[in-house]
C-alpha cells in the first residue's frame, strides 16, 4: 500500500511538469573557486565600524488545555494546584554593541549584547510556574525584571575565516540557537566559519554550555526529550556547498559528548518561475546513533522529511511527509532550534516510528499591492508511533506509547512595516490548536500568540 500511495503521488507530480518547465530556473553547474575578495582586507576599523542596535519584542501568549492537560501552581507548602490554562507576556529587549574588525593580515573584533526582560504578567496563577516562558523563582512567582549577557565574544579573522570565542549564536542543522520566545538562547564555546569559496563554506566548533531563552545562567547541554541527562561538551563539524544555482546542500556531524553522534544530510532545489509556477523540492535527513558511554541507552534512529512547494505568483501550497525510523524519538538538544525537518511544527512529530503530513497554504499580499502583509493556514497529522519496542535508557516511558497519533492545525497573519521610523518591525499573530491522543507527549491544546518585534539602531 505504501509504494502504491508514493507511486501515484510521484505520477500526479510530473502532470506538472511541462508548467513547471515553462520558465525553469538556471540548473547551471556552478565551479568551485577561491574568492577573489578578502572580507578582511575591507576591514575599516575597530572603532570607526563598531556599531550599537538592538530590538525590543513584545511576546503574549494565552494557552487553554484539552482533554485533561494542566499546568502546576505551586500553593506552598508542598501543595500544587492544578489549572487548566496558562498565560504569557513578557517584553524583551536586546542591545547589542559590535566592533569593526581591526586593519592588517590578522583582524580583531569583539561582540558583546545585553538582554533584559520585564514580565508584564505576574500572576502566580496564570503564569502557572512560567515553563520555558517566564522566568520564575522557587515559588513561583514571576521574576519582575532580569537582564544577562547574551552575547559576550572576541573575534579573528584573516580573509574570509573567521574565529569566535565566548558566548555566541549559531544557526547549523545539529546546534542552532531558538529564538521563538522573548529572547533567543546563546552558546558558550569556540567556533570556526570559513568561507573562502563562492559556493562552499565551512563551519567547526565545540560547546560547553547553553544560556537559555528563559534563564539568566548558563546551563549544561541536554537533549529535548530525554531523561535529564547533561553533557559538558557538544562538537560540530559541517559545510554548505552549491553545486547549481538552482541546487544548496549542507553536510553536517555532531557529537555529544557520551550521548550520540549526529549527522545531517539537506538539500534543497528550485525549479521553474513563482510568476508562472515554481516548485521547491526540500529534503533532509538525520541519523543519530549513541557514542561514548551512551549514557542515554542505545540509540538507533533515522528520521527524514520531504516538502514539495509549489508557488505561483501570491500563492504557496506545501506538501510535507517526515518519517522517524527508530525506538526512541529523533531527539536534539534542548534549547536549540537543531531540528531541521519539515513537520517541525507545534508538535515535533518526531515520536518513535511516528509518520506525518502536513498541507499548508500561504499568501502574500504584496502581489496585491500590500508589501509586507501575509496571511498562511496548515494543518498536520502523526500516526503510527511506536515505542513499545524500547528497551530502556534515557527515553524510559516511551513503552506506553502504543499506536498512538495527534494532529494540529493553524493559522495566522504577519505584518512588517516597509518604511518610515519602524522600518523592519514586524507583528505577527497565530492560533493553534492540537489534539493528541492519551500517550502522546505533546498534549492537546489551544495557543493564541501575538508577537511584535521592533528593530531599533543607537550608533
Amino acid at each position: 500500500m505504501k509504494i502504491t500511495k508514493r507511486a501515484v503521488f510521484t505520477l500526479s507530480l510530473s502532470g506538472f511538469a511541462p508548467l513547471v518547465l515553462a520558465d525553469e530556473a538556471s540548473q547551471a553547474f556552478i565551479p568551485l573557486t577561491v574568492k577573489t575578495s578578502s572580507a578582511q582586507d575591507e576591514a575599516k576599523g575597530f572603532i570607526e565600524d563598531s556599531s550599537v542596535t538592538g530590538s525590543t519584542r513584545n511576546w503574549f501568549a494565552k494557552e487553554k488545555g484539552k482533554r485533561g492537560l494542566t499546568w502546576g501552581i505551586n500553593k506552598g507548602n508542598g501543595v500544587t494546584e492544578r489549572t487548566g490554562s496558562r498565560d504569557t507576556w513578557v517584553q524583551g529587549t536586546i542591545v547589542n554593541y559590535t566592533s569593526g574588525f581591526t586593519q592588517g593580515t590578522v583582524g580583531l573584533s569583539t561582540e558583546v549584547a545585553a538582554y533584559n526582560t520585564v514580565a508584564l504578567e505576574q500572576g502566580k496563577g496564570r503564569v502557572a510556574g512560567g515553563g520555558n516562558r517566564t522566568l520564575t523563582d522557587h515559588n513561583g512567582e514571576a521574576v519582575d525584571q532580569w537582564t544577562k549577557a547574551g552575547l559576550a565574544n572576541l573575534k579573528a579573522r584573516v580573509s574570509n575565516t573567521v574565529l569566535t570565542a565566548g558566548r555566541q549564536s549559531m544557526n547549523t542543522p545539529v546546534l542552532a540557537f531558538i529564538g521563538n520566545r522573548a529572547l533567543p538562547s546563546s552558546f558558550e564555546g569556540v567556533s570556526l566559519h570559513s568561507a573562502e569559496f563562492d559556493n562552499l563554506d565551512f563551519d567547526l566548533g565545540t560547546f560547553s554550555r547553553v544560556s537559555p531563552r528563559t534563564e539568566q545562567s548558563l546551563s549544561k547541554f541536554r537533549t529535548e526529550y530525554g531523561n535529564g541527562t547533561t553533557t559538558d561538551q557538544v562538537n560540530i563539524f559541517g559545510l554548505n556547498y552549491q553545486p547549481l544555482k538552482s541546487l544548496t546542500t549542507s553536510l553536517y556531524a555532531s557529537n555529544v559528548k557520551d550521548v550520540w553522534n549526529q549527522y545531517y544530510f539537506g538539500a534543497s532545489h528550485e525549479l521553474g518561475d513563482a510568476s508562472v509556477l515554481g516548485l521547491t523540492t526540500g529534503f533532509n535527513y538525520y541519523k543519530t546513533k549513541d557514542a561514548g558511554s551512551s549514557k542515554m541507552g542505545a540509540i538507533d534512529n533515522d528520521t527524514y522529511s520531504l516538502s514539495l512547494t509549489a508557488t505561483h505568483k501570491a500563492h504557496s501550497l506545501t506538501l510535507a511527509f517526515q518519517e522517524v525510523r527508530g525506538d526512541e524519538y529523533f531527539d536534539y538538544l534542548h534549547e536549540t532550534n537543531a531540528i531541521f525537518l519539515a513537520n517541525s511544527l507545534f508538535s515535533d512529530y518526531n515520536g518513535p516510528n511516528e509518520k506525518s503530513f502536513q498541507v499548508g497554504y500561504g499568501l502574500d499580499m504584496a502581489g496585491y499591492g500590500v508589501p509586507g502583509l501575509k496571511f498562511s493556514v496548515y494543518t498536520a497529522r502523526g500516526w503510527g508511533i511506536d515505542g513499545t519496542h524500547y528497551k530502556g535508557g534515557g527515553y524510559d516511558g516511551i513503552q506506553a506509547q502504543d499506536g498512538e497519533s495527534h494532529y494540529e492545525y493553524g493559522f495566522g497573519t504577519s505584518y512588517a512595516v516597509q518604511s518610515g521610523p519602524l522600518k523592519a518591525s514586524t507583528v505577527r499573530a497565530t492560533y493553534s490548536a492540537h489534539r493528541a491522543s492519551a500517550n502522546q507527549v505533546d498534549g492537546s491544546l489551544n495557543e493564541l500568540r501575538v508577537v511584535t518585534t521592533i528593530p531599533f539602531q543607537i550608533l
